[in-house]
C-alpha cells in the first residue's frame, strides 16, 4: 500500500524525488517500529501507538524538527487512506508533535562574500567558471539546491531566470547584469567544450550535476571565504534572504523570490535583520547603548 501512496505523491502531487525519498524513509521507519506482519494492520493503528513512536524517536535523540517531519509524512499518508476510502477515520486527528526548536538561519557576513574576497577563489577552467556561476547564483537569487540542478539552458534569459520550485510552482527571478555576463561566459565555454545540453549545469562529460557534488563544492568555497561551521547551498539561500532584508527588501517581495508558499516561512529572517537594526540603534542613539 505504501507503494501506491508514493505513486500518488509522484504522479498526482508531483513531489520531487528528494521529497519522495523522505516520505519513503519515514514510512519505512514507522513500519519497522510497528513490526506488523501485514500492511492491513496499519489501518487499525491507534493514536496511542503513534504517540509511542514519537516518544521513541525523541528518546533516541532525534531533533523535534525531524520528528515533526515524520509526523507530517504519516499525516499525509492517513489523509490519502481516507481519500481512497480505505480508512473512515485517522489516528492522526489526536496527534500533536513536539514544538520545533527556534533556530535562527545561519548566514555569511556581507564582507565575507565581497567580490574582492572571492577574487582568485575560482579557477579559469570550465569547472571553475561553472562553480563560480553556481556560487553566485545561490547567493544572488536564493535558489534551492534541487532547483539549481534542474535548471535548463532555456531557463536563462539575459536579465532573468525561470525557476521551477516545489510542486512545480514556477517563478521568475531577476538577475544583475554582472551575473548575466557570467551566465553568457559560462554558456559560451560550455558550448565550445561540451556542446549544447538540456541542463544548464553539467559535468565535463556533459552529464547532469548531482546534489552531493554541488553540496561539496559550495562547502569547499564557503570554507575559503568564511569561518562558518555550517557551509552549504542552503546557507547561501539564508544569506541571500538576510542580506536582502538588511538592505531594504520587503517581506512580500522576498517571499516571492524565495518561492515560499506563505509569509510565515519568510518571517524567520526578520530576526536576523532586527538584530542588525538593534546593533545600529545601540551605536547611533545617544541613549541607545549601555553606559
Amino acid at each position: 500500500m505504501f507503494e501506491k501512496f508514493i505513486d500518488y505523491l509522484r504522479f498526482e502531487k508531483r513531489f520531487s524525488e528528494h521529497t519522495l525519498t523522505a516520505y519513503q524513509n519515514d514510512l519505512k521507519q514507522f513500519a519497522e517500529f510497528l513490526d506488523f506482519k501485514s500492511e492491513t494492520e496499519a489501518y487499525e493503528i491507534k493514536s496511542s501507538t503513534i504517540r509511542s513512536w514519537i516518544v521513541q524517536m525523541i528518546d533516541s535523540g532525534l531533533k523535534n524538527k525531524s520528528v515533526n517531519r515524520k509526523i507530517a509524512s504519516l499525516r499525509t499518508y492517513y489523509r490519502w487512506l481516507r481519500k481512497e476510502g480505505i480508512n473512515s477515520t485517522s489516528p492522526m486527528q489526536k496527534i500533536q508533535g513536539p514544538k520545533n526548536e527556534k533556530r535562527l538561519p545561519v548566514f555569511a557576513k556581507e564582507s565575507d562574500l565581497a567580490s574582492e574576497k572571492l577574487d582568485g577563489v575560482f579557477t579559469s577552467t570550465f569547472e571553475g567558471i561553472r562553480d563560480e556561476l553556481m556560487f553566485e547564483l545561490f547567493y544572488q537569487t536564493g535558489i534551492r539546491l534541487n532547483e539549481l540542478i534542474e535548471l535548463k539552458e532555456k531557463d536563462f534569459n539575459h536579465n532573468q531566470i525561470r525557476v521551477l520550485g516545489k510542486r512545480n510552482k514556477e517563478r521568475i527571478i531577476p538577475i544583475s547584469q554582472t551575473l548575466s555576463n557570467k551566465f553568457q561566459s559560462y554558456l559560451n565555454l560550455k558550448h565550445k567544450q561540451i556542446g549544447e545540453t538540456s541542463h544548464l549545469f553539467v559535468l565535463p562529460n556533459g552529464n547532469k550535476l548531482y546534489s552531493v557534488l554541488v553540496y561539496r563544492k559550495i562547502n569547499y568555497y564557503l570554507g575559503l571565504t568564511t569561518s562558518l561551521d555550517k557551509k552549504s547551498p542552503h546557507v547561501l539561500r539564508h544569506t541571500f534572504a538576510t542580506h536582502m532584508l538588511n538592505n531594504g527588501s520587503g517581506l512580500e517581495t522576498l517571499k516571492d523570490l524565495l518561492g515560499h508558499a506563505n509569509l510565515s516561512a519568510t518571517q524567520i529572517y526578520t530576526h536576523n535583520s532586527f538584530a542588525k537594526l538593534n546593533a545600529i540603534y545601540s551605536q547611533a542613539h545617544p541613549r541607545g547603548h549601555n553606559k
